[in-house]
């Protein structure tokens, strides 16, 4: 991830989502068909999606953006609005948190990719 963002310009937003027991399949599945309304956004860098090695039904979706501003253009925008509509009748609970990337360093293996 360090290559996808520029250290003292990108934002970085962060999302803890816990997922109802037994639907972890259907979320993952889902957030994979929406994710485009993500990643299509010209002032999206990329996103991901983990899973809790530590907690069952925790999940972490990290995006990169361009700057704050046009994140939180995209945040209040329809095509945001659809894609958590379809992402809410798995979630149980959750939280957000944005950053400012101020430095980035490439792992060994990142850079021999």
């Amino acid at each position: 991830m360090a290559g996808s963002a520029t250290p003292g310009r990108n934002f970085r937003v962060m999302l803890r989502m816990e997922i109802k027991p037994g639907m972890e399949g259907d979320f993952e599945r889902v957030w994979q068909e929406v994710g485009g309304s993500v990643t299509e956004h010209p002032a999206n860098l990329g996103q991901w999606l983990s899973r809790s090695a530590e907690e069952d039904g925790v999940y972490y979706i990290v995006s990169d953006w361009v700057d704050e501003p046009l994140f939180r253009q995209f945040e209040t925008s329809e095509r945001h609005l659809e894609h958590r509509k379809k992402l809410h009748p798995y979630r149980s609970g959750g939280s957000m948190t944005t950053m400012h990337v101020v430095a980035a360093l490439a792992g060994a293996a990142g850079a021999a990719a």
